[in-house]
């Protein structure tokens, strides 16, 4: 076990030399010319420096060599050390994908033959073949994720933290977490000069060197996967330590395939420019992913201190809704040259287009995972210790039931005639019922073929409210992402409504909803005295016209939008006049019925 102040120790000194040689580096590249173009498949828009990840790997090698008994895992510093090499190659001239496709698998064959192995399935066979998977997947996971400035980095940052937690405690890994110390403290160092706006890149030699040192060291080393002592030896813990590369990687790699691209180019389809189209600026949409890395990170944490039953529950639930988030981003336009006709020509597989276009398949197998975790987790909830195992069998016994029932219930009900996008109160009230009609079925046929025995009400009491949440949670989270957004929207003018009433709700959902208007909603002008300080669709009224005049003199709209009928002459005339002066766009929102057919 390696004591704090020896990390806190290594980490400093590996910050403040990188600090000092990513500048040198930074320095170096400008001079002689070594920078990053913009390109249409690229994300920056200005020539910015390469090579920042020389200074990481130097900064890890030079201050190993400090440390003498460091060196200990050789086989993963040489495999270190070649990837980076390879990187450099890549950066300075570009490397076919397939040379460095071959050469991954090389290392993680080294990395394999030195006991660096996954313990998943038991079969040394399979888990040899899973655990060179996952490092080159790893590796390029994280290679792919360096596409906006600092989202790799501070990601890898995330990851290494949770991992140099769990490291900390073993005592036969201390090696390892001076290794992931020293490299965590040169990620640091790199990450104040790769903040947005970036002044340098880390490039391949950086990316590819991060990834295949954290994936290697999410594995069980010298032998002992199999004691269950060693570093996150089951299945979901690697999983959700480096979830947000795995999530991005398999985002890109999907939308590239069903858009007929290769997944090896480049491009700005990654989740980081998918969260920026739909209007959040660069450092809250790298944010948001530090965020979900943070999460994924403390529950893989969870996952080796709580029961297996726990731990396994608790990360389904992380893992489904990340898939939701991830359709949710799918559905992102970012690629402005495909069409059908692309789609379905054949340049992807007919599985990946099923999938696209029967979105309701998707929606009845995430029905299935929820019923499935809400009655487990009432069985969870209800029972403990011995308890629990004694009700387990009925768990089992009664589940086909419970999910053959409820799936019917939610069909026949009309839980799938809905859109998620517009998901409202009567769409709750119907899930609401298929809950309740699916929960009675339920028990009236447990009870017609089992007696009830074995069984508590209690369960089928906990089992209902949690599927209503999930279900209701599930299909409202479009519309809580896009009010998410909306509400932390970087680009588009700044809006103000001029009338807090029904017209006014009207006017913000469609103004804030409608594809191809961009707005950010500053709030509501009313002059009627008993609206001040009310909320209408979640956005404040401010104030009467003389809160808006103030707010047009301080510059702080760019549009005002009437939405209100009840506006005197002379009061249109004012804000004609205030707008003119101050060059604020004045509109007026109409929402009128046309007769096209007249009947008498």
């Amino acid at each position: 076990m390696v004591p704090y102040p020896t990390i806190a120790a290594h980490f400093l000194t590996a910050s403040a030399t990188s600090l000092v040689l990513v500048w040198l580096c930074r320095t170096v590249a400008l001079r002689l010319g070594c920078v990053a173009q913009p390109g249409e498949d690229r994300w920056h828009s200005q020539p910015t420096a390469l090579f920042g990840g020389v200074a990481i790997g130097v900064t890890v090698f030079g201050c190993l060599a400090l440390v003498g008994d460091a060196w200990q895992p050789a086989a993963l510093l040489v495999c270190a050390a070649s990837i980076f090499i390879v990187g450099l190659v890549d950066d300075v001239q570009p490397l076919k994908p397939f040379t460095k496709l071959i050469i991954e698998i090389a290392l993680a064959s080294v990395l394999l033959f030195f006991d660096y192995r996954l313990d998943w399935t038991g079969s040394l066979t399979v888990d040899s073949l899973l655990t060179v998977a996952w490092i080159v997947g790893i590796t390029n996971a994280f290679n792919l994720l360096d596409n906006m400035d600092g989202l790799c980095a501070g990601v890898a940052l995330i990851a290494g933290v949770t991992l140099l937690t769990a490291l900390r405690g073993d005592p036969e890994a201390s090696s390892e977490a001076v290794y992931l110390t020293l490299l965590l403290g040169a990620i640091a160092g790199f990450l104040v000069y790769n903040f947005h706006p970036a002044s340098i890149f880390m490039g391949d030699s950086g990316s590819l060197f991060i990834g295949l040192s954290l994936a290697a060291l999410t594995l069980s080393a010298e032998g002992g996967a199999g004691d269950g002592s060693n570093v996150l030896t089951i299945v979901l813990a690697p999983a959700l330590v480096l979830l947000v590369p795995i999530f991005d990687t398999t985002l890109v790699t999907l939308s590239r395939l069903r858009s007929g691209r290769s997944a090896a180019e480049g491009g700005r389809d990654h989740s980081s420019h998918r969260l920026v189209a739909i209007g959040l600026s660069e450092r809250v949409a790298v944010a948001v992913l530090w965020t979900l890395a943070a999460l994924a990170g403390l529950i893989g944490l969870a996952v080796r201190a709580v029961s297996p039953d726990w731990a396994g529950l608790l990360a389904a639930i992380f893992v489904l809704a990340m898939v939701i988030f991830a359709v949710y981003l799918a559905q992102v336009r970012v690629y402005e040259d495909v069409d059908e006709t692309t789609i379905r020509s054949g340049a992807i597989t007919p599985f990946v287009v099923n999938f696209v276009y029967k979105r309701r398949i998707a929606e009845v197998l995430l029905d299935v995972c929820l019923v499935s975790i809400a009655y487990y987790a009432a069985y969870r909830l209800r029972f403990e210790g011995l308890e629990y195992l004694e009700y387990f069998p009925s768990f089992l016994e009664s589940l086909p039931v419970v999910l053959g029932v409820q799936m019917v219930t939610l069909y026949l009900v009309g839980g799938y005639r809905g859109v998620w996008r517009y998901f409202g109160l009567m769409d709750g009230v119907v899930f609401a019922k298929s809950v309740m009609f699916g929960t009675l079925s339920s028990v009236f046929i447990i009870v017609f073929v089992y007696r009830f025995e074995s069984y508590s009400r209690g369960v089928f009491v906990v089992y209902a409210a949690l599927l209503m949440l999930s279900l209701i949670g599930s299909r409202a989270s479009f519309r809580l992402i896009s009010e998410f957004v909306q509400r932390r929207r970087h680009t588009g003018e700044r809006l103000v409504i001029y009338g807090a009433g029904d017209g006014g709700a009207v006017a913000v959902r469609e103004l804030l909803s409608r594809p191809g208007l961009s707005y950010k909603m500053v709030g509501f002008i009313d002059d009627d005295s008993a609206k001040q300080q009310a909320r209408i669709q979640g956005y404040p009224v401010v104030g009467d016209y003389e809160a808006l005049a103030a707010l047009v003199s301080a510059a702080a709209v760019d549009r005002i939008v009437i939405s209100t009928r009840a506006i005197d002459s002379a009061r249109l005339q004012k804000l004609e006049a205030l707008c003119g002066e101050h060059g604020v766009g004045l509109s007026r929102f109409h929402f009128d019925f046309e007769d096209v057919v007249t009947v008498s």
